[in-house]
């Protein structure tokens, strides 16, 4: 079992780790997921209320996961709390879906997105993939620089998509006209029964595709100056200034463009930006999306590679990801695996599938973290004087409930595209085995 790895540097603090989790999350789906639920649920207070649903979960979330930062500081982050829990085929399980689907995947179909939006910016004659591939290429170059470097462009970025949603909802609510239908609409027009749970329920999926991402800044735990206390803080800070962003911008889209524009919306947040500003402001928020695109591939470049590394410090994985560079004293190899496979992926233009494959496996891996707090708890393994989840076992409890509601609700609606993702993750059990034998 591998520990914390002497070669890393700690160079990261409180605010760090704050950015990392808020750049973590926040990415392009808040800009377009507002007129995903609006097409699920059809009024104000459905509306608004299903991200403040997300946000009660990911707050529950990043309360678990703050104690289980306290009880394992180890590079990796959730890897490793999957790994000491359950041992190690979940763990690389994990580590295999990040590679194969999560975290490659969203980061091909992010760098995609911000190579439309550059392209329509700067009006250069380019293909998509091309300019997604180089984006990556430029951030795989810098995170191998250092664990700073990475850190700080990282932050610069985050500071700006902050800038640019607190715009947004400013200018929104400012300058934008009040929707008619929105001043008229009761509170609840839908009468509670099956349909419309069945309808909450897909309202949550792109909901909580939108809140996930923070259990990622776990992965550079051991290249924190005090990961017990800077992590935990920082999940609970950055977890709860997103949620305030969120409600804040579903709230500001419904305000503008009423509950049946908003479903009827492809681009919600140019929408709004354009009432309120004209096509100067489409512009703007162009330029923002561009900037938040941006600062979600560079934070994922900065932590998921930690990952890699940890399952070779394990034996799990080819032993070259485990090699440190002497200059910089982190994971270039791994960094640059990272880099690739969303490069690939992004040119092959298959992120998009890989995407629907996203929310059903990522959430099995949310619940069986959360309920590794309960494995942890029993034993009376690890730190905990620093940080406990307040209400636990309530709390995580609703946690994994959470986790797994989503999963089936995903699966009810999605059910071929959720059958490929376990597909490919089931693939890495005979993976697995093969390192097993091997170490």
């Amino acid at each position: 079992m591998a520990g914390e790895a002497p070669g890393l540097l700690r160079r990261l603090g409180l605010f760090d780790a704050t950015m990392l989790v808020m750049g973590g999350i926040i990415g392009a789906g808040i800009f377009v997921n507002p007129a995903e639920v609006a097409r699920s649920v059809h009024t104000p207070l459905l509306i608004v209320g299903a991200w403040l649903i997300g946000g009660l979960i990911a707050m529950a979330g990043a309360l678990v996961y703050a104690e289980l930062a306290v009880r394992r500081p180890e590079v990796g982050g959730q890897y490793a709390y999957l790994r000491d829990a359950y041992g190690p085929l979940p763990a690389f399980l994990y580590g295999w879906s990040l590679l194969l689907v999560i975290q490659s995947g969203g980061m091909a179909a992010v760098a995609i997105t911000f190579s439309r939006y550059f392209l329509e910016l700067t009006h250069i004659a380019a293909p998509e993939g091309l300019v997604a591939a180089l984006t990556l290429a430029l951030l795989t170059a810098i995170n191998c620089l250092g664990v700073k470097a990475g850190s700080n462009v990282q932050s610069a970025l985050m500071v700006m998509k902050i800038l640019a949603i607190a715009g947004l909802v400013a200018a929104g609510f400012a300058f934008a006209p009040e929707h008619a239908a929105t001043a008229a609409a009761p509170a609840l027009d839908q009468t509670v029964s099956l349909g419309l749970i069945a309808a909450v329920g897909a309202a949550m999926t792109p909901v909580m595709f939108a809140f996930g991402g923070w259990q990622t800044t776990s992965f550079v735990a051991a290249e924190m100056r005090d990961p017990r206390r800077h992590l935990a803080r920082g999940l609970l800070l950055g977890v709860a200034g997103v949620v305030l962003l969120y409600t804040a911008v579903a709230l500001v889209c419904v305000w503008a463009l009423g509950p049946g524009g908003l479903a009827g919306s492809k681009t919600p947040a140019s929408d709004v930006m354009r009432l309120a500003l004209g096509e100067r402001g489409a512009l703007l928020i162009a330029l923002g999306i561009s900037i938040s695109t941006l600062g979600f591939l560079s934070q994922g470049m900065l932590t998921t590679p930690r990952v890699y590394f940890a399952m070779a410090e394990d034996r799990l994985f080819f032993p070259i990801f485990a090699r440190l560079s002497e200059r910089s004293r982190v994971p270039v190899m791994a960094i640059a695996l990272q880099g690739a496979a969303a490069a690939i992926i992004a040119i092959s233009g298959t992120y998009g599938q890989i995407l629907n494959y996203v929310v059903s496996v990522d959430f099995i891996w949310f619940g069986l973290t959360g309920a590794a707090l309960f494995v942890f708890r029993r034993r009376g393994e690890g730190e905990a004087g620093l940080f406990r989840a307040p209400g636990h076992p309530f709390t995580t409890g609703l946690f994994v409930l959470a986790c797994a509601l989503i999963v089936l609700a995903t699966v009810w609606n999605h059910a071929a595209n959720s059958a490929v993702g376990f597909a490919i993750l089931l693939a890495g059990i005979p993976f697995c085995l093969y390192w097993m034998r091997r170490r």
